[in-house]
């Protein structure tokens, strides 16, 4: 028989992650999964690839795949035994299966793994299972390369910031020079005088906007996740081109920052008011999202914040003493020649991307019912 119906703990075993406090890892290589994905790395692994971890906790369904030793959080579950089940199948069966599950139990203690067990479902035969594998896999390796490309594209800019603006190894550097630590032509200046913090802009409250939560900044690139259209009145307001960083802990801490370039000409959106808009004024919109991912910028942002433990946030006069290089409008535009294009083309890889995700989304219940053959 090609297909069998089954209980879900018939095809693989899951069980609890492992607790491990953020004080009581060491810096390492072995990826440290929850039920969001990778959320750090430490030096002891507590499981063996092929690996398998979804969330536990409310509504679940996100699942992970790893070819490495990792540690799984308590969390989350991970499949300790496939039971004959191809592995990267049973990520596939697994999203599937979840897809829109939602646990009794939004709170403390979380999913329990053994009612997992009892869902029933729809199992096939290994040879059909590989195909399926193979079919969706397709997808996502076309994914992963995409966000290599952009993880290069943007330490490519960031590395170039960094030579010119940092190390002052920019163009013509050898020939310049140095007055009080600076290069001649350039100055030294608070932050408020070269870029606008939180400036004012106007959008009108009888129309949909583009809305973006904390959620959809990222915390290791520049791309803004699932910005969508909708009524609001209140929030942040931001144009394309502007840069937003999380201005609450622990989100500014985990690197939460992104640059606004999915907005058509015109157009102005707003979003959280737990993030803070940063503009260009006498710097380039990209040497203000290069600036923004420094440590020393970043740094002095979170050295700011007050307020009740958990929820601190940024003080904006923290910028008013804190000095920036402004260089010559002629190494700007060299910068943004290189960045702006690189910027541009992130932006397409990642909707790229969400076309791919949809079609995958689309194809996988299909093909998980039997509907389309393999």
């Amino acid at each position: 028989m090609k297909w069998r119906d089954c209980r879900l703990g018939d095809v693989l075993t899951l069980k609890r992650g492992h607790d491990l406090p953020s004080d009581a890892r060491h810096d390492g290589d072995i990826p440290v999964v929850s039920s969001s994905g990778i959320t750090g790395y430490h030096s002891e692994a507590k499981a063996t690839p092929p690996g398998v971890v979804t969330g536990r906790y409310g509504t679940i369904g996100e699942v992970f795949y790893l070819e490495q030793d990792y540690w799984p959080l308590n969390t989350a579950l991970y499949v300790i035994d496939f039971k004959g089940t191809h592995p990267k199948f049973a990520a596939y069966f697994l999203k599937n299966a979840l897809a829109g599950y939602q646990s009794d139990k939004a709170a403390v203690p979380g999913v329990d793994r053994n009612v997992l067990h009892e869902i029933k479902v729809r199992a096939p035969e290994p040879r059909i299972q590989q195909r399926i594998a193979e079919t969706l896999s397709a997808y996502d390796d076309l994914m992963e390369n995409n966000r290599r490309r952009m993880a290069l594209l943007e330490e490519s800019a960031r590395l170039l910031y960094r030579e010119w603006f940092v190390r002052l190894h920019f163009p013509g550097h050898e020939h310049a020079r140095i007055t009080n630590g600076i290069p001649a032509g350039w100055e030294r200046g608070p932050v408020p005088e070269a870029i606008e913090i939180n400036p004012t802009t106007k959008l009108s409250d009888e129309e949909e906007h583009w809305y973006v939560e904390m959620s959809d900044l990222p915390t290791d690139s520049m791309v803004i996740q699932n910005a969508i259209k909708r009524d609001g009145r209140s929030g942040s307001k931001f144009r394309n081109r502007d840069t937003l960083l999380a201005r609450i802990t622990p989100c500014l801490e985990n690197g939460k920052t992104g640059f606004v370039n999915f907005m058509a000409e015109g157009e102005a959106g707003r979003g959280s008011t737990e993030f803070i808009v940063l503009r260009s004024k006498r710097v380039t919109p990209e040497f203000v999202y290069c600036l923004a991912r420094t440590y020393e910028f970043r740094g002095n942002a979170i050295k700011s914040m007050v307020g009740s433990s958990g929820r601190q946030r940024v003080q904006e006069t923290c910028f008013d003493k804190f000095l920036v290089l402004i260089p010559p409008r002629t190494i700007l535009d060299l910068l943004s020649d290189f960045a702006a294009p690189a910027f541009q083309q992130i932006h397409n890889l990642h909707k790229q991307n969400q076309k791919l995700r949809a079609a995958r989304d689309l194809l996988l219940p299909k093909l998980m019912s039997g509907e389309i053959a393999v």
